[in-house]
């Protein structure tokens, strides 16, 4: 089930997600009643983990009403092109936003460090302010500028919580994880490498684009990721290659602090990071996902 959210007419709604068009969620939900006999309420619906699990309240009947999308010719005037509005942020108000330095051996090398092995390190977690960073997708990246000629782009798996988290365990943590999504991490190199924490580095205004959907049902595991610049490849690898997989991470992160529905984490990038600039378009392709496309101001 793919569900986004989405601005038209300057309203903000919430839709089944297509690769060119959404279907709003209310307007879906009186095809499928109309069709069925059914009186599933979707109506003023407000938060998007209302409508996905694993505890939102209507997630069952959503479920009900994509199901049955996927399986019939949705007529034309259910459809919204995509291109007519703005795709947001999949989650409106993240409380937090997670991201994991050196989660791919080869991006470390690349960053002139020694490969690492798993039984010989831990996740390095750091953190940005989610209300400034975040982006959405088709927005521009701002390049800042004090180092105008140093900002790197990261392509990232994002893991979205579903569930509220305190000391689970690896094997038990996909059960609270909501689903996943793309985004990207673009980094101030200057500041980074003079400074011991990263947080400046990385949490300039619109230095995290996020969406547009959120998937609830991929294997995070192992997926192509890949990432474009100007239509050329740029970043290619999968999430096989992660020294910590999805799973421990939540469970690393969860040992210290309470997880809550709708947090974020980005789960590192793998090798091929480079500069970007002014007028660049960068494009994430993630199996699995749709495209994230930001250009570059």
């Amino acid at each position: 089930m793919r569900i986004s959210r989405y601005e038209q007419a300057g309203e903000t709604k919430l839709g089944f997600y297509f690769d060119s068009f959404v279907v709003e969620i209310e307007v879906a939900a009186a095809a499928f009643n109309l069709a069925n006999d059914e009186h599933l309420d979707l109506t003023q619906v407000t938060c998007i983990l209302e409508l996905l699990p694993p505890d939102g309240r209507l997630a069952t009947d959503a479920e009900r009403v994509a199901s049955w999308l996927d399986s019939t010719e949705i007529p034309d005037e259910l459809k919204t092109c995509c291109e007519t509005v703005q795709l947001l942020i999949p989650i409106a108000r993240p409380n937090k936003l997670f991201l994991l330095a050196g989660n791919y051996s080869a991006h470390v090398q690349e960053g002139g460090e020694q490969a690492i092995e798993r039984a010989e390190t831990f996740p390095y977690v750091f953190m940005k302010p989610p209300t400034t960073t975040l982006t959405n997708p088709g927005q521009p990246i701002q390049i800042p500028k004090v180092n105008p000629n140093e900002i790197d782009w990261e392509l990232e798996l994002a893991i979205v919580i579903g569930r509220r988290i305190r000391n689970v365990t690896p094997k038990a943590a996909s059960r609270y994880i909501l689903g996943y999504t793309t985004a990207q991490d673009i980094s101030d190199r200057t500041i980074q490498n003079s400074e011991s924490q990263w947080a400046r580095a990385k949490s300039f205004d619109t230095f995290t684009p996020l969406g547009p959907y959120i998937e609830t049902k991929i294997d995070p595991d192992c997926l192509t990721i890949q990432l474009f610049k100007n239509g050329q490849l740029c970043q290619n690898s999968s999430t096989a290659q992660m020294i910590f997989k999805c799973s421990d991470l939540v469970s690393f992160i969860s040992t210290n602090m309470t997880l809550l529905p709708g947090d974020i984490i980005l789960t590192g990038t793998p090798s091929g990071i480079g500069p970007i600039e002014s007028n660049d378009t960068l494009e994430v392709r993630i199996q699995g996902l749709a495209p994230l496309v930001n250009s570059v101001k």
